[in-house]
């Protein structure tokens, strides 16, 4: 049963092990076209092997048979977020060309939803495609906001960091992990998260009109995540309150 159990997971985690190969392929045209330099080489080479190691552990976890057309989408996004990350790791060092940075970049974030989509009409939508799609999100906004960051200021880098606090607090914070409904308000901000980012960084506004459109993205992240912290909270309020209410009935039965 083990043996059989390796052999039907090996074409899974050879998609993987493809994603990583194209990744390098994308790294490489970029080196052709504007000369990448060690840093944006090193960076996208860590970046492929830390995709590749963490969703291959992911899917062994999983035990997923297929990989399916929605994670073919999100891990081609993710090469395409591999390749903004090198470009971003290089404008440390050297001005790589702003078209290219803002190319790939939108190119990355209208495929934003489609893996959504093709999960939803061909049945594949699994818990692991969600976190694989939401991680590539908070990854780009990540990177764009250290991109924006160098001409506006470190106060960009909240925007990029906040997912990753949230997920910090909620080790402390348990309450933080109990699940949200559904909010087309949540989902609206996430996306313009990056479409503001990317206009920012796109050098077509002056320096005021970058920062203006950086700030609204920001103020818009802090309401939606204060809203959803507070929502957490009166929902942990609510249930330790029931748990206090019916742990007395619970005990004098028990005593019956």
């Amino acid at each position: 049963m083990a043996l059989n159990d390796i052999y039907d997971a090996r074409p899974v985690q050879q998609e993987t092990a493809v994603g990583a190969g194209v990744q390098i392929l994308v790294l490489a045209l970029l080196g052709t076209a504007i000369g990448l330099g060690p840093a944006g080489w090193v960076t996208g080479l860590v970046f492929a092997a830390a995709t590749w190691a963490v969703l291959s552990r992911a899917l062994h976890r999983s035990g997923l048979r297929t990989f399916g057309p929605a994670n073919r989408v999100t891990l081609g996004r993710a090469t395409l977020v591999g390749g903004v990350t090198a470009l971003v790791a290089d404008s440390f060092v050297s001005a790589p060309p702003v078209s290219l940075l803002v190319g790939l970049t939108a190119v990355a974030l209208l495929l934003d939803g489609v893996d959504g989509k093709v999960a939803r009409r061909t049945g594949t939508s699994t818990a692991l495609g969600a976190r694989f799609d939401m991680e590539v999100d908070a990854f780009l906004i990540l990177v764009l906001s250290v991109y924006v960051s160098l001409e506006l200021g470190p106060w960009v880098l909240l925007i990029g960091g906040m997912r990753y606090a949230f997920v910090a607090a909620a080790r402390v914070a348990p309450w933080l992990n109990a699940p949200l409904p559904p909010s087309f308000a949540r989902k609206t901000v996430a996306a313009l998260q990056g479409v503001c980012l990317l206009l920012a960084g796109a050098d077509l506004l002056p320096y005021a009109g970058n920062f203006a459109v950086a700030l609204l993205a920001l103020a818009l992240l802090l309401w939606s995540f204060g809203r959803d912290v507070v929502w957490l909270w009166r929902e942990s309020r609510t249930a330790v309150a029931e748990r206090s209410a019916t742990e007395p009935m619970v005990l004098e039965l028990a005593a019956r």
